[in-house]
This record gives C-alpha cells, structure tokens and sequence, in this order.
C-alpha cells in the first residue's frame, strides 16, 4: 500500500468534512463578514508563530487574493461553503495576513439615466 493518501474521491468528493477544516468552529470571533465583504492578501510574510496555525485551505485562499474579491467569488472558487471560508478568513486576519473591506452601501448606486442606458442598449442586442 502507498504512503500516499488520496483526500479526494472522485465520485464522493472531498473525503475531510468542513467542520474538520474550522476545527468545528462555525464562527469567528474578530470580525462578522458579509457574503459581499472584499478581502485581498495584505502580502505580509507568514511569520513562523502563524505558519503553524495555517493549514493548506488557509493558503489556498491566500493564493487566491492577490486582487481584492468577494467572499462569495472566494469560496465558489475554492469549492468549500460560505460558513467554512468565512472561518477561514477570520483565522487569516487575526494574523494580518488579509485586509477586508465592506461592501459599498446600498445607497451608492448607479444614477437612473446610466441604468436605462444599459437597459436600452441590452434590449437593441
């Protein structure tokens, strides 16, 4: 038999469950994210005390963030649930290893006439 472990199953999907990943958290106690929430990699280096505290999924995601990007974008991605990269994420910025950034507010939108615009030229395709 092979020293080769194989966490992948083809037809099962990956074999380590999300809350294995989270060490069964379900939330993370420095910030409350939003599924639109923008994070991007701060670029710092991963010092030795973080570095034992990251796992692969942590880096995975930070290799993912050299532009800032959803959390939504990050964890389709990535192919793991929202819950699971938001954990994920809190771990990351507790080490100053991501920045985030809210979502622009709601009342930030596009003027009307810039929407009828886009509507009109929509409809002539």
């Amino acid at each position: 038999m092979s020293d080769d472990v194989e966490w992948v199953d083809d037809e099962a999907g990956p074999v380590v469950r999300p809350y294995a990943l989270t060490g069964g958290r379900t939330s993370t106690a420095s910030a409350a994210f939003d599924m639109l929430s923008m994070v991007v990699a701060t670029g710092s280096a991963i010092s030795g005390a973080a570095a034992g505290h990251l796992g692969s999924e942590h880096r995975r995601l930070l290799g993912l963030m050299r532009r800032t990007r959803p959390i939504v974008e990050l964890a389709s991605e990535i192919g793991l649930p929202i819950g699971v990269v938001k954990v994920l994420l809190g771990d990351l910025l507790d080490q100053g290893l991501v920045l985030v950034r809210s979502p622009a507010p709601a009342s930030i939108s596009p003027e009307e006439g810039l929407l009828r615009e886009v509507l009109s030229g929509l409809r002539a395709l």
